[in-house]
């Protein structure tokens, strides 16, 4: 157990929400320094990884690595072997380094499961690297969509090029327009847990999942994002980063082609007022400032299966059409 895995923002985030006693009590019994062999079968299974990241000017990234299943393996439970390395042009690239910190989220779409494992870079090499833990822990299935991914060897001939974004164009806003799924990375750097008395496992990067009814992520003018936050596992880790680090990286993936969105932006939380009680569903609402993005054509080997939306997104509304709750799951 963790004595103390949350920081100030976290702590900040759940005294807000009423869950600070709750979480003082379930926080160091559910996450872990080290990972059980639960979830060291569980990353075995998995034929992609999101990985979080952190560059120089203390952006966070979200990425996302594939291969064959096998590719990720625990040979111990203090430790995650990730037998890939990032594409040239993944953000990932430039972070990859012996003593950084990263945010690994395993998740399986089809069965909804996914756990979570932050930790640090202790080795690097040509095939790829290693990762010893920090913080291991799980995360519930909600709001995950249900769609099986098939790893499918890229070509050795498709070498498409990034294409960097100093503003969201029409093809990015179909794609955020039309996603039920992002992933979201953020961090507690250094720099904003200075004087933080919490255990040092607390700080580092992180990312996670979110999910919704397409659409669920709204563009407005001027390139801001707004997305609903609906009732979790009262943990924020997530939001606390953002109330000490208001500083994100969005990932959505074009389950079509293959094409991924890296987002960097900047954010703040809404807690409450008008929109928030309009949204069915939502606690809250969280305001993203899209500061630029990169686009990966066909950056990710894999072909997934016809989507079945959570039935947890029963209850839950989307922008602009009246907040409808679903009775169906779909």
């Amino acid at each position: 157990m963790i004595a103390a895995p949350f920081h100030a923002g976290e702590r900040a985030l759940q005294a807000l929400a009423g869950s600070r006693e709750q979480m003082e009590v379930a926080g160091p019994r559910v996450i872990r320094d080290y990972m059980p062999d639960q979830h060291r079968d569980f990353f075995e299974l998995l034929p992609f990884i999101v990985a979080g990241s952190i560059d120089g000017n203390l952006q966070p990234w979200a990425s996302v690595l594939a291969a064959p299943v096998g590719f990720v393996h625990s040979p111990d439970p203090t430790h995650l072997r990730i037998d890939a390395l990032p594409a040239a042009g993944d953000p990932l690239v430039g972070q990859l380094k012996q003593g950084a910190t990263l945010g690994l989220l395993g998740i399986q779409p089809h069965t909804r499961r996914r756990n979570r494992m932050n930790g640090t870079v202790e080795s690097l090499d040509d095939a790829g690297f290693m990762v010893a833990v920090q913080q291991s822990f799980g995360n519930c299935p909600r709001y995950i969509q249900a769609r099986e991914p098939v790893f499918v060897p890229p070509r050795a001939d498709a070498t498409p090029q990034a294409q960097w974004l100093d503003r969201l164009d029409l093809a990015a806003h179909r794609l955020i327009g039309s996603a039920d799924t992002l992933f979201i990375a953020t961090a507690y750097p250094d720099e904003a847990a200075a004087g933080d008395a919490a255990d040092a496992s607390s700080h580092g990067v992180d990312v996670s999942h979110r999910g919704g009814r397409p659409g669920f992520v709204r563009i407005d003018g001027d390139d801001v994002l707004t997305l609903p936050d609906f009732n979790g596992n009262r943990f924020f880790n997530t939001l606390g980063n953002l109330a000490a680090h208001p500083r994100a990286g969005l990932l959505f993936v074009d389950f079509d082609s293959g094409d991924l969105l890296h987002v960097a932006v900047t954010a703040e939380i809404v807690w409450d007022g008008p929109e928030v009680a309009a949204f069915e569903g939502a606690e809250r609402l969280v305001r993203f400032h899209v500061e630029h993005a990169l686009r990966r054509p066909a950056a990710l080997p894999l072909r997934w299966g016809d989507a079945q939306l959570s039935p947890h997104l029963a209850g839950t509304g989307q922008w602009n059409t009246g907040m409808r709750p679903l009775t169906d799951g779909r």
